[in-house]
């Protein structure tokens, strides 16, 4: 596989030419980029986090405030925030749902991180984002059924944003066709277990303790938790980044799933079951797992890392979530191999990061070893290249 062809010095000014016209065409009213303005034309919560940190890299901090509120905005009383929210047809998905203006399920909580990637900028974030965003953390943390690992668990694969990974096929009985995936996510919708208030806090369908929805609880609180003192969300974080550390397999190289699908699905080598990486506290775990992100014959690749890794049999790179390197999992690789101290490996993903969002035309997602566009494009998203190219200097 041969190298990217972009050279480091035109990376950074090549990117925010790119960039910033997508980021101005996808601004909508009452505040929030659309991921695409015709594939995905809602506000969805970890686009919204990872574009806040975007427009805070483009200079505009106002946008980068009002993008994280904005998400926050139906925020419910036990902390919850919905993954998806239907600004300017409150009755969209309605029936689908069971609930108007938004959707019933979260996604990654990312707006811990994006809190604390503003304020290192030297913006002043007012304190209701920052409070929601530990609210809502504390409700992952406390109120979400745990796994017997400890671990907080999914109550649908939507919730980890990574749709049509490979680690949910068990929960799919019979062929796994495009129309029965859709179909069982309807049905694990209608499975969802709520509080008194509305909040979505188990699922008996779906009660995967998946290590990537996980890891991203944990590194969230545990930033945020640096930023504001809080001692309590710390702790939280730190129990649940040791449960993750003891879903660790060393013969796969990989954390496991707990719950329903970690004798199955749930061991199949992904690039989302990776983010552990980002706050295991055993080093050669961590270690190890950054190793595989640049190995040819595990996840690297020019453009990539891939999704999958090469060696599973459900890897296809032109398939979606069966192989594709996706650039907010590159940003998210990146920041584990950062602190991690691993800066050889976060240069390598670095570069290939931002080639492959140049190549692609800013695409949702793309062949990692030859950067053909995949999904939608251009993709507000894949501006993350631009922040990750600032700051490695590229």
């Amino acid at each position: 596989m041969s190298e990217p062809t972009v050279h480091g010095a035109e990376r950074a000014p090549s990117l925010e030419s790119m960039v910033r016209p997508v980021f101005d065409a996808h601004w909508r009213a009452p505040g929030f980029t659309v991921p695409n303005a015709t594939t995905y034309p809602w506000q969805w919560l970890w686009d919204s986090c990872f574009c806040a940190v975007v427009w805070a890299d483009l200079g505009d901090d106002e946008r980068a405030i009002q993008e994280l509120r904005t998400a926050l905005a139906h925020q419910g009383p036990t902390g919850f925030v919905p993954h998806v929210t239907y600004w300017g047809d409150e009755r969209f998905l309605e029936p689908f749902w069971g609930r108007s203006a938004t959707s019933a399920i979260t996604q990654p909580p990312m707006f811990g991180h994006a809190v604390v990637e503003l304020v290192r900028r030297g913006i002043d974030v007012p304190g209701d984002v920052v409070d929601r965003s530990a609210a809502c953390l504390r409700f992952l943390l406390e109120e979400r059924r745990r796994t017997r690992g400890g671990l907080v668990e999914m109550v649908h694969p939507w919730e980890s944003g990574a749709d049509d990974s490979p680690r949910w096929d068990a929960l799919v009985a019979g062929e796994l066709t495009a129309e029965a995936w859709y179909a069982r996510k309807g049905e694990l919708v209608h499975a969802l277990r709520f509080d008194d208030a509305g909040a979505p806090v188990a699922n008996d369908e779906c009660p995967v303790g998946s290590v990537a929805f996980s890891a991203l609880i944990a590194w969230n609180a545990a930033e945020l938790a640096r930023l504001t003192g809080d001692g309590a969300l710390a702790d939280r974080a730190s129990e649940l980044a040791g449960a993750l550390s003891t879903r660790w397999e060393p013969e796969l190289g990989t954390w496991v799933d707990d719950g329903p699908t970690e004798a199955t699905s749930g061991r199949v080598r992904t690039l989302e079951a990776m983010l552990p990486a980002l706050v295991d506290p055993e080093a050669a775990h961590v270690q190890r797992a950054l190793d595989e992100l640049v190995d040819p014959a595990a996840f690297g690749a020019p453009f990539g890392p891939t999704g999958v890794h090469r060696g599973e049999p459900s890897y296809d790179p032109a398939t979606y979530w069966r192989g594709p390197a996706w650039p907010q999992l590159s940003y998210l690789v990146w920041c584990a191999a950062r602190g991690a101290g691993r800066d050889d490996v976060a240069l390598a993903v670095a570069e290939r990061l931002t080639s492959g969002a140049v190549t692609s035309g800013l695409a949702e997602h793309w062949d990692p070893d030859t950067a053909r566009p995949g999904g939608a494009a251009p993709q507000s998203w894949t501006g993350l290249a631009l922040t990750v190219a600032r700051t490695a200097g590229l």
